[in-house]
């Protein structure tokens, strides 16, 4: 690659270049420790938000996420701002490769000058989101983008990364899918803060008040959120606009209520610390992986796998 001049690519990046915060991404996703450190050193450089929206958006298969992403994301650039949108696909574990077509199933809110949307591959990560999609907010932040949504990969029993590194999860669902989810929806319901029941204009008027009683009943055994909010739910439609008003005006309500009970500041630290130990975590793999690369194990039958994995690390010095 290109040596890349981190003081010049930081500037552009502040002033608003597409290209130089797309390079940057590219650098914190790459899976070489020098591209990762580059990209760290140009985060260093760039101006912190502290009154951004960091945005989680989940939701079960076919439940409209990148529809209702793109209507909420124009009406966010209607009330002047500047929405980024970090768009998570899942890989495949065969190939590896990723149809990365959001950008495309976004296609007028691709258009807009206030918009940024990067579509990702999971490359296998867990969490519904990609390894370095904290590195991604960071950059958008600096860029000047003050929500920034992070669509992922959809509901699993993996979506727990994505509510670590944003401060509002936003759950779709669909009218009568409620039997369907109830492997999934406590450890899901309990992360949420709202829950969007989306498609409501294509299902019966039944089905839409079922699945709302069925949330407001699910949402009285859950345990009280540490920021103290109250789960609030509200039915409406991504295709035609319906309800994204009232839900970004909760969104406004939401973010109100924690920077008055000083929430807002403390999730922030908290994860950067976690951040700090997901980095510690990578960085003793990275060391890991070149020393079994420079050191393999030595092959004893008379032995177990788990005793020469044992042995190896005592000759390493790394016990």
């Amino acid at each position: 690659m290109q040596k890349i001049d981190a003081e010049l690519l930081a500037q552009k990046i502040i002033n608003g270049d597409r290209f130089a915060l797309s390079r940057a991404i590219t650098l914190a996703e790459s899976s070489r420790i020098e591209h990762l450190e580059l990209a760290h050193k140009i985060i260093h450089l760039l101006p912190t938000s502290k009154t951004s929206k960091r945005i989680a958006i989940t939701g079960t298969p076919g439940v409209g996420k990148s529809t209702f992403i793109e209507s909420l994301g124009k009406y966010i650039i209607q009330q002047g701002k500047k929405v980024a949108i970090l768009a998570v696909d899942p890989s495949s574990s065969l190939s590896k490769g990723s149809i990365l077509g959001d950008k495309t199933r976004m296609e007028d809110l691709a258009r807009e000058e206030n918009a940024f949307i990067r579509p990702s591959a999971s490359n296998g990560s867990l969490g519904g989101i990609t390894s370095r999609t904290y590195e991604a907010i960071l950059l958008c932040e600096a860029a000047g983008f003050d929500t920034v949504i992070i669509e992922t990969v959809g509901v699993g029993q993996s979506e727990t990364l994505v509510n670590e590194i944003t401060d509002l999860f936003v759950f779709l669902q669909l009218p009568g899918s409620g039997d369907d989810l109830q492997g999934i929806k406590r450890g899901i319901m309990e992360m949420a803060d709202l829950i969007f029941v989306n498609k409501a204009d294509t299902f019966q008027e039944k089905l839409v008040k079922d699945a709302k009683l069925d949330i407001v009943r699910s949402l009285q055994f859950l345990p009280t959120k540490a920021s103290e909010w109250k789960r609030k739910s509200i039915i409406g439609s991504g295709l035609i606009g319906k309800g994204i008003p009232e839900l970004w005006d909760l969104i406004n309500e939401y973010y109100l209520f924690i920077n008055e009970n000083n929430y807002f500041q403390k999730n922030r630290e908290d994860q950067q610390l976690k951040q700090a130990e997901r980095y510690a975590f990578d960085l003793i793999q990275q060391k890991f992986i070149k020393k079994l690369k420079e050191h393999p194990i030595s092959q004893d039958k008379t032995i177990s796998a788990f005793e020469m994995a044992k042995n190896w690390l005592s000759d390493q010095h790394l016990e």
